[in-house]
């Protein structure tokens, strides 16, 4: 595995390998490498030939008062991660590298955008849907790979690939999960001793909200409100929302039918935390 820091030579490698008929399979991050990321890099390599993971900390998408500069990094462990997940190129560009002279070009995407994260964060993914429209651009024709734990961000790069005919098939992978259901989250470090137990409750009420759908219950309205209680029973708890909505277009309907799924993003102390998961009404 080698690691690349220049677009030029990123385009280089790639477009030499598709020559040769190779398949190359994309898994873009923000490092601070996970089990989950992992998981991307080896459902990438199980289906393609060539994969190659980008670890690059997007200023774009962060707010002037969010954490840019506390993220965590560590590019010696992310790329030993990468490694070890079967990847073979890594492309850990600097910021300069990316965006060489100020941003005038953003890309945004409707409707998915528009709630949940996108209402709580409103310049974010103005920010990660112009980041990954640059990398499409990069590495070209491929196979992406994005967890479902952001789900709201694969809808808007499913939604963002099929507007703008990319090269790129979307591929949505599993949630990877802690022991006690907790989704794997790099900003789980932010979590102290005592807030990380309550946090599993994120996990425990998005079950509960699926078990009650499943039971027959079909009032939006009720199933949130279960959701929510359970959540807010722990005392760090600080819900910033839980919602259950149409899986396509992240909207709510009164009464719950087709496809669904519940989100919830949760504050414990400085740890903001989201998860979902999903539920078909036959």
């Amino acid at each position: 595995m080698r690691a690349i820091t220049t677009i030029a030579q990123l385009r280089h490698e790639l477009d030499t390998h598709r020559a040769t008929g190779a398949t190359v399979g994309f898994v873009p991050t923000m490092g601070y490498l996970h089990a989950g990321h992992q998981s991307l890099v080896r459902a990438a390599a199980a289906e393609t030939d060539l994969v190659v993971v980008s670890i690059f900390v997007n200023p774009l998408q962060f707010a002037p008062d969010e954490d840019l500069e506390s993220y965590p990094r560590d590019l010696d462990a992310d790329t030993e991660r990468c490694r070890a997940a079967g990847a073979s190129l890594v492309f850990a560009p600097t910021v300069e590298e990316m965006y060489p002279q100020p941003v005038w070009t953003t890309v945004h995407v409707g409707v998915v955008s528009e709630a949940l994260e996108g209402a709580a964060r409103p310049t974010h993914f103005d920010g990660v849907a112009t980041v990954v429209s640059k990398l499409f651009g990069i590495v070209g024709p491929c196979r992406a790979y994005f967890g479902e734990k952001d789900f709201q961000q694969l809808a808007i790069v499913t939604r963002l690939a099929a507007d703008l005919s990319a090269p790129v098939e979307v591929v949505g992978c599993p949630t990877v999960r802690e022991s006690d259901g907790l989704a794997m989250s790099s900003r789980n470090v932010y979590l102290t001793a005592e807030e990380r137990p309550q946090a599993a409750a994120i996990n425990q009420a998005l079950r509960l909200g699926c078990d009650l759908i499943r039971s027959g219950e079909r009032d939006r309205s009720a199933v949130e409100a279960a959701m929510r209680a359970h959540i807010e029973a722990q005392p760090a708890a600080r819900v910033d929302y839980v919602v259950a909505v149409d899986s396509t277009s992240l909207r709510p309907t009164d009464r719950l039918s087709g496809s669904v799924r519940v989100l919830a993003a949760v504050r414990f102390g400085s740890a903001r935390l989201i998860d979902n998961m999903g539920i078909e009404i036959s």
